[in-house]
């Protein structure tokens, strides 16, 4: 039996604890760090208020002011139209200006065929216009310009010139409905009108009128509209040559001719007045058309 009274117990041990002192709060340890995050962003906001400022004092600024403006010479459109067309003026910023956009605003003047703008460093622009040249007339209803290319480009206004050959038997229907064969119909006017004028030039003065039939081709009108010169389509060449023979001589005879056919491979066939068909080709009276 254990005997507790026993003057050999254990002792008890205390524990071991260090008493441990708190230093005090130091603010300026953490207020430092964010101080010098608030100095960095207020230099960064700086730094963007002094490029924005200096971007919009460049903006107004420029060393690129346009001085001089040279512009080809045109027979339709004058200068000053050109210019204001374009929105251009001496003092415009060259840098910044678009040269795509101001060709796109003078190609809307239906005078201009192209337009080149080129500019100069530090102060030239230099603009280049190609005008549309008529070749004819075209009557649709509304009378209408028509190019050497067969491009039907502006309707007649006042003051403009009629002293061209003029177009009859399109429509702006056709025009619509069959862009494709009005179109083809138009070039081939373009190139009946250009052999007149290298082979036929007496024929081109005294012509007043190329009246176009679907399926046919073409017939010309002197200025007297009595007598009618059947050309026929394609292949124009050839049948002005041999007209152009004998045009003196036949135009001795105009009161007594109804219509003159060139649309025979090797002749030209006359139809005077009292309906008698002669054959200038061969000399006789009645011939068989090309098949």
């Amino acid at each position: 039996m254990r005997d507790f009274s026993s003057p050999y117990q254990r002792k008890k041990v205390t524990a071991n604890k260090t008493k441990v002192q708190r230093k005090p709060l130091n603010p300026e340890k953490y207020l430092r760090p964010l101080a010098v995050i608030a100095l960095g962003m207020a230099g960064v906001a700086l730094l963007v208020t002094v490029m924005f400022v200096s971007y919009r004092a460049i903006n107004k600024t420029t060393f690129f002011r346009l001085k001089n403006i040279e512009v080809s010479a045109t027979k339709k459109i004058s200068r000053e139209d050109i210019l204001a067309s374009a929105g251009i003026s001496p003092g415009n910023d060259l840098l910044r200006m678009n040269l795509k956009l101001l060709g796109e605003q003078l190609a809307r003047n239906p005078w201009v065929e192209t337009v080149q703008i080129n500019r100069y460093f530090p102060d030239r622009l230099a603009i280049l216009v190609t005008e549309r040249e008529p070749l004819a007339l075209v009557n649709m209803g509304f009378v209408y310009y028509l190019d050497k290319k067969g491009t039907i480009f502006k309707a007649l206004s006042q003051g403009d010139k009629l002293d061209y050959p003029v177009l009859t038997g399109f429509s702006e229907e056709a025009l619509t409905g069959d862009p494709s064969g009005t179109k083809d119909a138009l070039l081939q006017a373009c190139e009946l009108l250009k052999v007149l004028q290298q082979k036929g030039p007496m024929m081109l003065a005294d012509l007043s009128e190329i009246h176009y039939e679907k399926g046919y081709g073409f017939t010309l009108f002197s200025t007297s509209g009595a007598l009618q010169v059947k050309v026929g389509s394609g292949d124009f060449l050839p049948r002005i040559e041999r007209f152009a023979k004998v045009y003196n001589e036949l135009m001795g005879q105009r009161s007594t001719l109804r219509s003159i056919d060139l649309d025979y491979n090797d002749k030209i066939v006359v139809k005077k007045i009292n309906d008698v068909i002669s054959d200038t080709g061969r000399g006789i009276h009645v011939s068989n058309k090309k098949g």
